[in-house]
């Protein structure tokens, strides 16, 4: 119940955040802005309090079952808007990635109560499997920003053909800093993905000797590595700029998405 509460404010309070945030991109509103950092703030606060609770309540890791993943990607991107508002001044990067994290936390409203079995729980605790799953997510969440800075690119590409000047133009950094810094998270996100997908090969040639290796979620997930490793052929390699790198940035992302949630359905043994 204590959960349940925390989780409720939660989703108020980012609803507020991301109600500021709209208004100050629509306003250019200052007060607002100011309001939604704070409540995003607070929003940090509840996430990480939900997490002790679960801990102490379940004596569980919180990264176990589909719905702890989600929470965990929701809470890494609220941690990088405040910490991209706070030293790099990425004025409108907030509104970006909270419409992004405020989805993510209301699809765990849809989610079954997916309480992991507590011998499996205790297995991933004491596995390499959980080292697996955390560097995973983590690659997610640089996919995620790098997705989030490239639709940002987009929209100041359009302010900009359409000449609409003003002082929202000025607040969306330039379009060279905003490739820069998805450049920069995918150069992340690709070697913790291969990490994770190395550990996750070696775990599951232990446990399933005869694995299906066409696996949906096996297929999909080498097929996102081969993706943004295309991606950074194109961007080192090829000195692809702009607009055609966004555009496979994109693609890239829609196959994570894909990789997320329809594999998941599909998958034979790639449960938890």
């Amino acid at each position: 119940m204590t959960m349940q509460w925390l989780y409720d404010i939660t989703v108020i309070l980012y609803a507020a955040c991301v109600c500021g945030f709209f208004i100050d991109f629509l306003q250019n509103n200052r007060k607002a802005h100011q309001l939604a950092f704070w409540l995003l703030s607070v929003v940090w606060v509840l996430q990480l309090s939900t997490v002790v609770v679960k801990v102490s309540d379940t004596q569980e890791f919180p990264i176990v079952t589909p719905s702890d993943g989600i929470f965990f990607v929701a809470w890494v991107i609220v941690s990088v808007s405040l910490v991209m508002h706070r030293f790099f001044k990425f004025h409108f990067f907030g509104f970006f990635a909270n419409l992004v994290g405020f989805a993510i936390m209301v699809m765990m409203l849809f989610q079954p109560d997916d309480q992991a079995d507590m011998i499996l729980g205790q297995h991933l605790m004491s596995d390499l499997l959980i080292v697996h799953i955390s560097i995973a997510l983590l690659s997610y969440v640089a996919f995620v920003i790098s997705f989030i800075l490239s639709m940002m690119y987009l929209v100041e590409y359009y302010l900009l053909k359409k000449k609409k000047w003003g002082q929202r133009l000025l607040h969306f950094d330039s379009l060279a800093r905003l490739e820069q810094g998805s450049f920069y998270c995918n150069l992340l996100g690709v070697p913790l993905l291969l990490i994770s997908l190395l550990l996750g090969i070696i775990r599951v040639v232990d446990v399933f000797p005869t694995i299906n290796w066409f696996d949906s979620k096996i297929v999909t997930s080498f097929l996102v590595l081969f993706a943004y490793c295309f991606y950074l052929y194109q961007k080192i390699g090829k000195n692809v700029r702009g607009k055609p790198l966004v555009f496979w940035n994109i693609i890239a992302f829609l196959l994570v998405l894909i990789n997320v949630f329809l594999s998941e359905v599909l998958t034979g043994f790639h449960l938890w």
